[in-house]
């Protein structure tokens, strides 16, 4: 078990659509292990595999405060989504940034489990929603792309007068 490095915004195999995996071994088992110690060493609730520059359909959750609800999805496929909601969202893969999203706060996903066992599950609130955005990764897309268009605005105005600072700083 190992803490991987996280990708960041713009690499580009965050905007690249992650294979599904086929071979339940041991290769898989330590890539869904290093997704849960990178995911707690760095704090967060969701990570998908992308973004620690593995391409394949592997996404980890863990919304407790103690690590005690590590859980794996594989090959996830959203049957059914429902009750829309603007919900506040942020990403390892692009620091800094928070941002309202539209997103369903109810879903029904079908996956497997790292042994390549069927799970299907309802997941509602933030964990509905964070398995969402670790879809999104493992489709290319990022919670930015979500954003309203005002927002992204901002967000380029901000950071090109970054790059001008450090510009007139050389």
């Amino acid at each position: 078990m190992a803490r991987r490095p996280i990708l960041e915004m713009p690499h580009p195999r965050l905007r690249s659509p992650a294979a599904p995996v086929t071979a339940f071994d041991a290769d898989l088992k330590r890539l869904v292990d290093d997704l849960l110690d990178t995911l707690s060493a760095e704090g967060g609730i969701g990570l998908s595999a992308p973004q620690v520059d593995d391409g394949r359909r592997v996404v980890v959750l863990d919304l407790s405060e103690d690590g005690s609800d590590r859980q794996v999805f594989v090959n996830p496929d959203v049957v059914s989504k429902t009750a829309l909601g603007i919900v506040e969202e942020s990403c390892l893969s692009v620091p800094g940034v928070v941002g309202n999203v539209v997103r369903a706060t109810e879903v029904r996903v079908r996956a497997q489990d790292a042994s390549g066992a069927p799970v299907e599950r309802d997941l509602s609130g933030m964990e509905a929603v964070c398995l969402l955005h670790e879809i999104d990764h493992l489709d290319g897309i990022l919670f930015v792309d979500r954003l309203s268009i005002f927002h992204k605005l901002r967000l380029r105005a901000a950071a090109l007068a970054r790059s001008l600072r450090g510009r007139d700083a050389a």
